[in-house]
């Protein structure tokens, strides 16, 4: 089968970043579908593995897919040949960036019939990570009110959260964005309002002088004291960006709570709940069906190729886009 392979710690210009490359089709675990794959998107964990993998190797890349199941395994219970499906899939495993895709059905469910492979494959590692955060860590529910901050409200994470938040809790959501077309996306996905990140305390707190009950964080270094000045005693934050350098002491005088949310912990751990990841995607499938959720691609490349690939890279790596980037044949 084709795929694109990414060479480990080089800068995305370079000639030999991306290779199409010919490598033979996974064979299948017991609990393993197999997925032509029509379409991928691209995240930071696909730059940030690519540049922390070693200069020696090769890695086939990507964790947002849409396709059609072409093969099970022994074990599959809960698909069948001609499926159409969507996923992120595993980190310990190669990735989508390839012709066929491996992956364990309990992190999969069908694809949202109104939705493009394209539009699909922008949402499954992002509406898992904001599921996560808002339902799983920060423990909002359909009976919370008050005030979530979602930091980078017009990125991939940003712009699912802000959707579901909105139509799935009574909590007012607050945005950060800077740049116009920014601030526009974000209250297009469903914003109640929209500040600066630059210079982040004075601006929530005109909004919210009474302080904010969680935050959603993406980039939490040199933001410590800032949550801490905005949240509300016995607030909580949820973060997705690295640990290097946190210093999280102006947390303790409000007792606030903080959380990690790193979307492959069921897969990596194989926990019990595993399967949890692909009841989500279901879900998310029916509220996008039902028209409650709209697909946040915002550009989308044609034709799996390295060059797209590296094209989609250089866009994630720029720190700019809004929405999602995908890749689809």
């Amino acid at each position: 089968m084709w795929a694109v392979g990414a060479r480990g710690s080089v800068e995305v210009e370079q000639q030999d970043a991306f290779e199409d490359v010919v490598v033979a089709v996974p064979d299948l675990r017991e609990r393993d579908v197999l997925v032509r794959v029509e379409a991928v998107s691209i995240n930071p964990v696909d730059t940030k593995t690519r540049l922390s993998t070693p200069a020696d190797q090769r890695r086939i890349l990507g964790w947002d897919a849409s396709g059609v199941v072409e093969a099970v395994g022994s074990g599959v219970e809960r698909f069948r040949l001609g499926d159409e499906v969507w996923y992120a899939g595993d980190i310990t495993r190669d990735g989508c960036d390839s012709e066929f895709h491996a992956v364990d059905e309990r992190l999969v469910a069908k694809k949202p019939r109104t939705l493009s492979h394209a539009s699909a494959a922008a949402l499954p590692l992002t509406a898992l990570t904001a599921w996560e955060s808002l339902f799983e860590r920060l423990q909002i529910d359909g009976g919370s009110s008050g005030t979530l901050l979602v930091m980078a409200g017009a990125g991939g994470v940003g712009s699912i959260m802000l959707q579901l938040a909105k139509r799935l809790t009574g909590v007012r959501v607050v945005a950060t964005a800077s740049r116009e077309d920014s601030r526009e996306w974000a209250v297009h996905m469903g914003a109640d309002a929209v500040v600066n990140h630059h210079d982040l305390a004075a601006s929530v707190s005109q909004l919210a002088p009474e302080g904010v009950d969680w935050v959603f964080s993406s980039h939490t270094r040199g933001n410590e004291a800032a949550y801490a000045e905005i949240l509300k005693p016995f607030g909580a934050v949820v973060a997705v960006d690295g640990a290097d350098g946190l210093d999280l002491a102006p947390f303790k005088s409000k007792s606030v709570a903080f959380h990690w949310e790193y979307m492959f912990t069921r897969a990596r751990y194989q926990t019990s709940d595993m399967g949890r990841q692909g009841e989500i995607l279901a879900e998310v499938a029916r509220l996008v069906d039902s028209g409650s959720v709209r697909s946040t691609m915002r550009t989308n490349l044609r034709g799996f190729s390295a060059e797209n690939l590296r094209k989609a890279h250089r866009m994630i790596e720029s720190g700019r886009t809004i929405g999602k980037v995908t890749v689809a044949r």
